[in-house]
């Protein structure tokens, strides 16, 4: 049984993510960038312009959704990703676990209200909130869904900043 403060809690998170991606998209134009990479082997997101690295995130992974499937796969459940980028997950499900809170501390989330990028959303908000990430990141998936990238840090990729603005 969940909690009965995990409801507003979980508001709050996604909140603050909110917030938090407004004031990345602010002052590091996150989402208007023609270009981003991410690389799990260095866990950091790229954005870039004609072949230009502008931003550098340090990332960990939340987890993903599958429109097939239905639902969200909490990153420390999946068996594909390096275990370097999951020490956050890891520390959401610790905290589902303590507070008894099933959707943190399972592998698996049923989308319930059939909008899965809501819930992918939700869910990251609530690891950005646990782990004082500084904002997430959602990539598109090419079977439907998304991977969902919690941000730890952002910079920028030189001192030209002032130069290098999205298109």
């Amino acid at each position: 049984m969940t909690p009965e403060w995990y409801s507003n809690w979980c508001a709050e998170a996604f909140e603050q993510l909110t917030a938090k991606n407004a004031r990345l998209e602010k002052d590091f134009h996150l989402g208007h960038w023609p270009r981003y990479d991410y690389d799990l082997t260095t866990g950091k997101l790229l954005f870039s312009q004609e072949g230009k690295v502008a931003v550098v995130a340090e990332i960990q992974i939340a987890g993903s959704t599958s429109t097939m499937a239905g639902n969200w796969l909490w990153a420390w459940a999946n068996s594909n990703l390096p275990d370097e980028l999951l020490a956050d997950a890891k520390q959401v499900r610790s905290f589902g676990e303590q507070n008894g809170i099933d959707e943190l501390a399972q592998a698996y989330v049923v989308d319930t209200d059939d909008d899965l990028e809501a819930l992918g959303w939700e869910l990251s908000g609530a690891m950005v909130r646990i782990c004082d990430a500084v904002g997430a990141y959602r990539s598109p998936r090419g079977k439907g869904g998304g991977l969902y990238l919690v941000i730890k840090s952002l910079s920028w990729a030189s001192d030209k900043r002032d130069h290098c603005q999205p298109c």
